[in-house]
């Protein structure tokens, strides 16, 4: 599993997969993995042949700065469970990025 911080290396993976005729799937989640999210996985699993998967924690989608400080972060939790459903790759943008 490729973990992805930038998005020019993403353009890339994906560039080189599309050129491969391969299909691919994505699921953006906001992180704290749980069951739900794996099914979400599975599924486009059954759709695609590869599976890019991203965690961003929007901030601007809070109102209270203060739930943000609250709403739970564990990207190493996150990246085991995602390894475990052998997804290709997981894309962690910053903010700034988006």
């Amino acid at each position: 599993m490729e973990i992805i911080n930038d998005i020019e290396s993403l353009k890339e993976m994906i560039g080189f997969w599309k050129r491969s005729n391969l299909k691919i799937g994505f699921v953006p989640t906001m992180g704290y993995l749980h069951n739900g999210h794996g099914s979400l996985v599975n599924l486009a699993k059954t759709k695609a042949s590869k599976i890019i998967v991203s965690i961003f924690v929007n901030p601007t989608q809070f109102n209270d700065p203060e739930d943000l400080k609250k709403y739970p972060i564990d990207l190493p939790r996150d990246f085991s469970l995602l390894k475990e459903l052998n997804v290709d790759a997981v894309f962690v943008p910053t903010p700034a990025m988006i």
